[in-house]
């Protein structure tokens, strides 16, 4: 039963491992490094996300009740969208080998994310909701859903529903962060198991460089220069919480670092690529060496997690 029980957020892990692997396929272009690294990344995300996927449908058939309850939770719920953002980004890592899959994936993937992005949404809109619910998980249905979409449909070819999806996610975060940092500016500090999500404060520049750099064609523009910018800023001003948000201590929450630092690495590695060699070529670097380190650590201390739990129960 307590598999069956894994929350949706445990999906941000395939954000994380995607993520990585899209940045080491933009590195094997920009500087030669590996391929067979960044497709590997892309199948373990693969593997992780089927896995979680046959899991959270177990959930919702042994489990009902608590699947409702996460669904109903001001903040859980929010990570239901993850479920279609993962598989979105799935798409991404078979569009080189089996872009008829990759098209499936992605219309499954963003048909799932928009149908919960609009009913969360539409609750949102109807008020009465505590102000300290107020955190980014807010930017998952709509902003990382858009976003993905346009990072994926571009891939695929499908520029123009890029185009369309890169615009829903543009302006639903620039909405949401208007929101969120009034709350954060002058409501009470958030308890310490919610400090991990200000991570997915970084995502939305940097998704959206990303997704921008695909709409656009590569092309390292003042646009992407402002979106990367960005995203520099808000990846300082979580070092400078660092200590801060570490009062809680580890958990499965710390992925939601990762989608943002992996895509904060793989935007500059695209200008890099794309024949960039301003500051971009100097912080591409530093930005991927960063994010190898801090997936490689999330990712040992979630196994180091899983194995004390399954290692410390009883045998009979």
């Amino acid at each position: 039963m307590a598999l069956v029980r894994i929350p949706a957020a445990y999906f941000g892990s395939v954000l994380g491992l995607a993520g990585l692997g899209g940045a080491w396929r933009w590195a094997h272009l920009a500087w030669g490094l590996p391929a067979v690294v960044g497709e590997g990344l892309m199948l373990l995300a693969s593997v992780v996300w089927l896995a979680l996927l046959v899991l959270y449908a177990a959930k919702w058939l042994v489990d009902r009740a608590a699947a409702m309850e996460e669904a109903r939770h001001p903040v859980q719920c929010c990570f239901i969208g993850l479920v279609g953002v993962a598989t979105m980004l799935v798409a991404g890592a078979a569009v080189p080998h089996a872009p008829r899959v990759a098209e499936g994936l992605l219309i499954a993937g963003a048909a799932f994310t928009l149908a919960f992005a609009v009913w969360r949404t539409g609750g949102l809109w109807q008020g009465e909701r505590d102000e300290g619910a107020t955190t980014p998980v807010l930017y998952l249905p709509a902003v990382a859903g858009s976003f993905v979409t346009a990072v994926v449909a571009a891939a695929l070819g499908r520029a123009d529903w890029a185009r369309l999806a890169f615009g829903a996610g543009v302006f639903a975060w620039l909405a949401i962060e208007s929101v969120l940092l009034r709350r954060l500016y002058n409501g009470p500090a958030l308890p310490p198991p919610l400090r991990p999500t200000l991570g997915i404060q970084l995502a939305p520049p940097v998704v959206g460089a990303v997704a921008y750099l695909g709409v656009n064609g590569g092309r390292p523009d003042l646009v992407a220069y402002m979106l990367v910018g960005y995203g520099l800023l808000q990846a300082l001003v979580l070092l400078r919480l660092a200590p801060w948000i570490l009062k809680q201590p580890f958990g499965p929450g710390y992925w939601a670092f990762t989608f943002g630092a992996t895509a904060l690495a793989a935007a500059p590695l695209r200008m890099v690529a794309a024949g960039d060699q301003g500051p971009m070529a100097v912080l591409a670097p530093i930005l991927f060496a960063g994010a190898n380190l801090l997936v490689g650590i999330v990712a040992l201390g979630s196994v180091y997690l899983v194995g004390r739990r399954v290692f410390s129960r009883p045998i009979a």
